[in-house]
């Protein structure tokens, strides 16, 4: 489970995070790439644009459960 207070500082603002746990295998990337992005230097994801639809809410959460090592959260807040 992604812990918030491991989170990196690349994540916009808002309910989903990606934390230090990421192990930078692209593939919240590749479910949802409007909304993950690979940091180039330091080789690891990170949220780029929070989700403002319901479609993107979907891909979103489908890229938290795909994460090989959990390091994407959600915590609830908007």
């Amino acid at each position: 489970m992604a812990d918030k207070a491991k989170k990196y500082d690349d994540n916009k603002p808002g309910r989903y995070y990606v934390d230090k746990e990421c192990i930078a295998c692209d593939a919240c990337v590749l479910c949802a790439p409007d909304h993950f992005a690979m940091h180039d230097e330091d080789g690891h994801a990170f949220i780029s644009l929070q989700p403002d639809s319901e479609e993107a809410e979907a891909r979103c959460k489908e890229a938290m459960e795909g994460c090989p090592v959990e390091a994407i959260g959600n915590d609830g807040e908007a």
